[in-house]
């Protein structure tokens, strides 16, 4: 997949997630919570992908993505756990915490998600400007 592709499918998954956020608020209890269910394993899924992805070109991916990798593992696990076990508590204190918890979590991933389209437009940038580089020398090799 092309690097445009890539970016023409993060686009629309981020409008379709801005959709189904806004619908959320809409939709009865049961069907959110069917759909929490579906995106936290498609989530886990997509993960694992990625993960198989990165041990597939290990000799060709730095440390430093694999270490991330893993952090962001550590990360996901983490806080499934801590939300597993606030969804065993139900009395209305910790239900509104819980809440204003779920909420914080969900902003810092869209922040830290941000930030890393904000890498991925660098590093874009940076293997086409690296690309046109090697052209601009093969085509002065093959012009002596």
């Amino acid at each position: 997949m092309t690097l445009s592709d890539q970016l023409s499918k993060l686009a629309a998954r981020t409008k379709e997630l801005e959709d189904r956020a806004a619908a959320a608020h809409q939709k009865a209890r049961a069907d959110l919570e069917h759909d929490v269910a579906a995106a936290r394993d498609e989530s886990k899924a997509n993960a694992e992908a990625l993960r198989d992805t990165v041990d597939a070109g290990a000799a060709e991916v730095s440390a430093w993505w694999t270490d991330l990798g893993r952090s962001w593992d550590e990360h996901i696990a983490k806080m499934r756990e801590h939300i597993d076990q606030k969804e065993a508590e139900h009395d209305l204190k910790t239900a509104q915490r819980d809440a204003e918890d779920a909420y914080a979590y969900a902003s810092y991933v869209v922040d830290y998600t941000f930030a890393a389209v904000e890498e991925a437009e660098y590093a874009v940038l940076d293997a086409t400007l690296a690309q046109m580089e090697a052209d601009e020398l093969a085509a002065q090799v093959q012009a002596s």
